[in-house]
């Protein structure tokens, strides 16, 4: 049986990655309060079923892989797909002003396979074979992935008159 993490252990892992995961949940979601509970959710999980870490980056790893599956089961469910959303623009205070949150409001438009591909590479930085670990395909995968939703970012760009740089992504 592992050992349990102590309060602070708990406490510094939270503060450390609330911010990443609720950014992800929300990208899925769209709406805070969901997005917040899913955190919530996704922690309790940690601190209740979560493996002895090898490292932070491990944690990292296994609380977005948490998320990630939260998420898409809350998306599938048959309440979430049943209700009527009262607000007509989602609260999207954490997005960047300017070019670059313009570009991550339309990453967020993707469908949901490319928007979490692109956001996990090209946000958080992550290599292809570690989005591929994260979100359990193969790296092939999430290359066309990539390739598609760079696609269909070219197109909802130059459709929405932004400009676009080849290097912009």
């Amino acid at each position: 049986m592992n050992q349990r993490m102590s309060t602070q252990e708990f406490e510094d892992m939270y503060h450390r990655y609330k911010q990443l995961l609720f950014r992800i949940a929300f990208s899925y979601v769209k709406k805070r309060e969901d997005a917040e509970d899913l955190v919530q959710e996704a922690f309790c999980k940690c601190l209740y079923k979560a493996p002895e870490f090898v490292d932070e980056e491990h944690e990292k790893r296994w609380l977005i892989r948490v998320i990630v599956n939260l998420c898409k089961n809350y998306v599938r469910s048959f309440w979430h797909r049943n209700r009527v959303n009262m607000e007509d623009i989602p609260e999207q205070s954490w997005i960047q002003e300017g070019q670059e949150g313009i570009l991550l409001q339309e990453v967020l438009e993707l469908p949901d396979k490319c928007k979490a591909t692109m956001y996990l590479h090209y946000y958080e930085g992550y290599a292809c074979r570690e989005v591929a670990d994260i979100l359990g395909c193969k790296e092939s995968t999430i290359k066309m992935r990539l390739k598609k939703g760079r696609e269909l970012l070219r197109f909802q760009l130059s459709e929405g008159g932004m400009p676009y740089e080849d290097g912009g992504i």
